[in-house]
């Protein structure tokens, strides 16, 4: 969390994050030491970076200064591997908005694609 402490929020929001990408960030998390750093192609200098209590969207045009965040996960004790997870998204910029969706699923294929790179890929079973 340190990455944002400090920074003022233009905008924040209740959000849920898919249970298929929670679920996969999980077990990227069990499996990658430190923080998870991932390219966002098309998004310009925007990179994610997975961290235990944040995934944070930062620009390196601008010193990675956040641009967008999904923090407070609230994950119930008793939660289906199907439900997706609660959690509030900061805006720190006010065309934050518009990247949630593509983040998102660019976060799903970059997860993938490096497990798959450090051999360490399960498919979901569906």
């Amino acid at each position: 969390m340190s990455r944002i402490d400090g920074i003022p929020v233009f905008a924040q929001r209740q959000d849920q994050v898919p249970a298929i990408l929670y679920n996969l960030w999980r077990r990227a998390r069990m499996r990658i030491p430190g923080p998870i750093h991932l390219a966002l192609p098309g998004l310009k200098e925007m990179e994610l970076i997975l961290e235990r209590e944040a995934w944070v969207v930062v620009d390196h045009n601008r010193g990675e200064i956040p641009v967008l965040a999904w923090v407070d996960f609230q994950v119930p004790a008793m939660r289906g591997l199907h439900e997706p997870v609660a959690c509030t998204l900061n805006h720190y910029h006010f065309m934050a908005s518009g990247l949630r969706a593509r983040v998102l699923e660019l976060m799903q294929e970059a997860l993938e694609a490096e497990l798959k790179r450090r051999r360490l890929w399960v498919p979901n079973r569906r």
